[in-house]
């Protein structure tokens, strides 16, 4: 309900006014920018500090209205049709313009220029767009993506073309169940290439377009995921970072490996058969990698970025939610697509598998994880994928006073290792560890100490002549 709304206060769809500015550019900068993006409300006769609903004047509600229409009717291009109307609120009339997400991307004013007066919701202000955000939105309006536009500058190379025919064919096997299934794919050739816009033919011969380019030698500087890990909760001091570059398929396998390698994997022993299983569903982490580098705004000087807290996996993709859509909508299962090119081609190595089906399967293996779901956000122009780390929270909810007592049977990826070690030879010895694992003798010993405190690992009979015995549950 309207009145719930309004308690609710401003947001990036509802905007309040106590009354029509004199300066119509005052409001009709909103309007622009709801029909630039999800769309929105601008509701007159409210205070936008205190809520207070203060209504308008109800013998010049009517008169009011039909301003407001041809204010927009005039000011704006191209012509938003808005939906205006009359509520009754606390005995008080209230004026609602409502705005819905526009086909003719970019909405401005025409006095200001479309390069001045183009605007856009963020976080609940309405913000000039950057030349990134512009050139967006006209490939929206035009119906097109950045993707399949021709490389300017680059030429086609037939070997590189052949090699991603190959990788797409590699992925398609690699997916494929049975060994039946894997024999009857097909190879992938260049005409495929041209037939999901990856190439184009243009007097004969062959172009690339940028998701060529995206897919082989990828020269764009922005088009890379940059992957950290972080001490504490917060992006101050880094203990380990990496960029991947390259082809995009590849980057994203290895910020998968990345985030793997940097949350936990509990072990649970029995006997000489250990199951394993990562603290955060890998078809979640993996999902939100995809999801960002798939529908990421190439435009945007931004790099694609992972960083991994002691308490999150955070993925930050560049480029807000793209054709309108709202955070709501894509929990559903909404989904327009921003790289058509490459959306196709990572559907045909089965990296995704069906359009707008990534973010409720990460939702449905976090439920099935018994985790937090994971937290959607738009951040600025960017937007972001949280997943808490489970282990993080069990230790502060368990410990007093926030003391770090490690899950009793969490080990990571040292400790794995020294696990399989152990259970391979028992009597191997901590330096044929520590050369084995690349570490010092120092961090071989604190990991088997802490692996003795979970119960996992005891050491029987002496240093010199003992053995190491992997303890059963």
């Amino acid at each position: 309900m309207l009145e719930d709304e309004i308690r609710a206060g401003e947001s990036s769809n509802i905007e309040f006014k106590v009354e029509i500015p004199k300066k119509s550019e005052k409001y009709v900068k909103s309007i622009v920018a709801f029909a630039n993006t999800a769309g929105g409300k601008l509701i007159i006769g409210v205070d936008d500090k205190t809520r207070k609903v203060v209504g308008v004047d109800k013998d010049e509600v009517f008169n009011i209205m039909d301003n407001i229409s041809n204010t927009i009717s005039d000011m704006c291009y191209p012509q938003i049709f808005p939906n205006i109307s009359v509520d009754t609120i606390q005995g008080k009339s209230v004026i609602v313009i409502k705005i819905y997400p526009g086909a003719g991307r970019p909405y401005y004013i025409k006095s200001m220029g479309k390069e001045a007066g183009t605007y856009i919701r963020v976080s609940g202000t309405s913000r000039l767009a950057d030349e990134a955000i512009l050139k967006d939105l006209e490939l929206q309006g035009n119906n097109s993506s950045f993707d399949e536009m021709v490389c300017i500058g680059q030429k086609y190379d037939e070997k590189m073309a052949e090699e991603l025919c190959s990788a797409v064919k590699k992925y398609r096997v690699e997916a494929a169940g049975t060994k039946r299934e894997k024999e009857a794919v097909k190879d992938v050739t260049v005409q495929n290439l041209v037939n999901w816009g990856i190439l184009k033919s243009m007097e004969g011969k062959l172009v690339p377009t940028n998701a060529f380019v995206l897919l082989t030698n990828n020269i764009f500087p922005f088009a890379k995921i940059q992957c950290a890990l972080f001490k504490g909760t917060e992006r101050v001091v880094f203990i380990d970072k990496k960029d991947f570059e390259g082809p995009l398929y590849e980057q994203i396998e290895g910020a998968y490996e990345f985030v793997l390698k940097h949350i936990n994997l509990g072990a649970k022993i029995n006997g000489l058969i250990r199951s394993d299983r990562y603290e955060l569903p890998i078809e979640a982490v993996r999902e939100a990698i995809v999801n960002a580098v798939t529908h990421r705004n190439f435009l945007d000087k931004a790099c694609v970025q992972v960083a991994v807290y002691d308490d999150r996996v955070e993925i930050t993709s560049p480029g807000m939610l793209y054709g309108g859509l709202t955070l709501e909508q894509i929990k559903e299962g909404g989904s327009k697509i921003r790289n058509r090119c490459i959306a196709e081609v990572f559907s045909r190595m089965k990296i995704i598998e069906s359009w707008g089906t990534g973010i409720k399967r990460m939702f449905s293996s976090c439920r099935e994880y018994g985790i937090r779901e994971p937290e959607l956000l738009e951040i600025g122009d960017s937007f972001r994928v949280n997943l808490y780390r489970p282990s993080y929270s069990e230790v502060h909810q368990s410990s007093p006073k926030g003391s770090l007592k490690s899950s009793p049977k969490t080990v990571n990826q040292t400790q794995q290792k020294i696990i399989e070690m152990i259970l391979e030879e028992p009597r191997v010895t901590q330096a044929a560890m520590a050369e084995k694992l690349g570490v010092t003798s120092r961090a071989v010993k604190k990991s088997i100490k802490e692996l003795n405190e979970m119960g996992i690992v005891e050491r029987i009979g002496s240093a010199r002549n003992g053995y190491w015995k992997v303890k059963e549950p």
